[in-house]
């Protein structure tokens, strides 16, 4: 979409969010902000669904209740009521921050319906507290938000790889050069198209080398879609549909900490769209919109969805593409919704080869890692022991990633947290922020041995130079180098 929409046929809005559009430039971008984020919000109910061992048509279910419920809580945080939505152009859908928590929640025999009672109690928790967040935030800085966005990108990254080897490990075929061949196709088609498409390609790269892919294996045999025409085209999600709730406490405290972080990462998005449309944005309108989260966040396991949150790709299209009105994001939770009530499409998904997944899996999941070390750039390492803080908070998060039996002697409760990447890094995190960046007592004024060797070494333009022109370093050059390092 082009920035073209005729304004002389806008409305002069007092704030730049308020600008109306005519209905046919509202519902085209609305749809260009659908398109960029339904990789995204397919994907966790996908890799849920899959290790509860659910069928194609379950998960289709869940798949179709995910974008009925963004597109609820979308139009809630872009139209907005009293207390509730921050008025501003942010597209809401199922949190990534939960996945693997919820896989461990799984994993560890509770089930969907353990997951959807975690989520239910949890959200209810942050909805309570979301008027004092502003006062902890402060616990969440780039070093622990950081550690959390990265650890969630390498957790998933054996999920993708599990689907480019076929999924399942007892089919004869888990594994072989087909199915790995199949997800490197699609993977390919992904970076091809980064490459040489166009902006808007670029974007959608993920969604149509999973469309190319799929048409690649429905060609050789390796897709079947005969199971696509069993259950209804168009259905309202039904209540409880996976059954009731069942509450467990490690569960619920497992899901409490992504809350935590999911709670952060909103607070990030709102300021970071505000500052984009040039907006005010005020104590109030952060707790208006961390109320929308969470009250989305309660109701969709009622539905069968996950945890609600702003979408940090689609703030960045508002970037790209220059336009600044929520009305234009509303229209895209109106598509949500119809998508939620087309559970043939979900089927649809479901029924997309895994290995053509695991492709586009290992950039969708990578994105998500280089999302959390761009945030961890943005940390101060100098005389502190942040590094110390990102070094063993990641370590900790991958134990049980790297061996997941790590904690198998331990009590259920105690593994049903720790067996989470997500769980593990973040608490780690969050503890060494406070043991040495909020009690001072004891902590060095100098960086600790682990901070003092890893000064920047980066070769500049001019030793390069320095280099092609005579094959000799300069030695002034060499020496303000050795001065800058220390």
């Amino acid at each position: 979409m082009s920035r073209s929409a005729s304004p002389r046929a806008a409305t002069s809005p007092t704030r730049p969010e308020d600008e109306r559009l005519p209905l046919g430039a509202t519902f085209g971008y609305g749809f260009q902000h659908v398109l960029t984020m339904y990789g995204g919000i397919i994907a966790p109910p996908l890799i849920v669904g899959g290790a509860a061992g659910l069928t194609s048509t379950e998960i289709g279910t869940l798949i179709a209740a995910s974008l009925f419920m963004g597109g609820l809580a979308t139009i809630l945080q872009t139209v907005g009521i009293k207390f509730f939505g921050s008025q501003l152009p942010l597209v809401q859908g199922v949190s990534f921050a939960g996945v693997s928590t919820m896989v461990a929640i799984v994993g560890g025999g509770g089930g969907i319906p353990a997951v959807l009672g975690a989520v239910l109690v949890a959200s209810a928790i942050g909805f309570l507290i979301t008027p004092f967040f502003a006062q902890i935030i402060r616990f969440f800085p780039p070093v622990v938000t950081g550690v959390v966005i990265t650890t969630i990108g390498l957790t998933l990254m054996p999920v993708a790889a599990n689907w480019a080897m076929g999924g399942n490990a007892e089919a004869a075929d888990y594994g072989s050069t087909g199915n790995i061949g199949l997800a490197f196709l699609t993977f390919a088609i992904v970076i091809l198209l980064s490459k040489v498409g166009s902006g808007v390609v670029s974007r959608l790269s993920i969604l149509i080398a999973i469309v190319a892919g799929t048409l690649i294996a429905l060609a050789i045999g390796m897709a079947d879609f005969s199971n696509v025409g069993e259950g209804p085209v168009f259905a309202f999600p039904t209540p409880f549909s996976f059954g009731a709730p069942t509450f467990e406490v490690a569960a619920i405290v497992s899901m409490l900490i992504v809350i935590l972080v999911t709670l952060t990462e909103t607070t990030a998005d709102i300021i970071a769209v505000g500052e984009i449309v040039g907006t005010k944005v005020d104590r109030k309108r952060i707790a208006n919109g961390l109320r929308a989260d969470m009250a989305s966040s309660v109701v969709s396991p009622v539905f069968g969805s996950f945890t609600q949150s702003a979408f940090a790709q689609n703030v960045g299209l508002v970037a790209i593409t220059g336009v600044k009105s929520r009305f234009v994001v509303s229209a895209g939770g109106v598509i949500l919704v119809v998508l939620g009530l087309l559970p043939v499409l979900g089927r649809v998904v479901a029924a997309v080869p895994t290995p053509v997944l695991g492709g586009a899996g290992v950039v969708l999941f990578g994105s998500v890692a280089a999302s959390g070390i761009r945030t961890l750039a943005k940390v101060d390492y100098a005389n502190s022991m942040n590094l110390v803080i990102v070094a063993a908070s990641i370590s900790f998060g991958m134990i049980p990633i790297a061996k997941p039996d790590f904690y198998d002697q331990f009590p259920t409760w105690f593994g049903t947290i720790f067996h989470s990447g997500i769980s593990s890094a973040a608490l780690m995190a969050i503890l060494l922020n406070i043991l040495f960046n909020h009690l001072k007592a004891g902590t060095p004024e100098n960086p600790s041995v682990f901070v003092k060797g890893t000064a920047s070494k980066a070769v500049d333009d001019e030793q390069l130079d320095d280099l092609a022109d005579d094959g000799v370093l300069n030695r002034s050059t060499a020496r303000r180098d050795e001065t800058t390092s220390g």
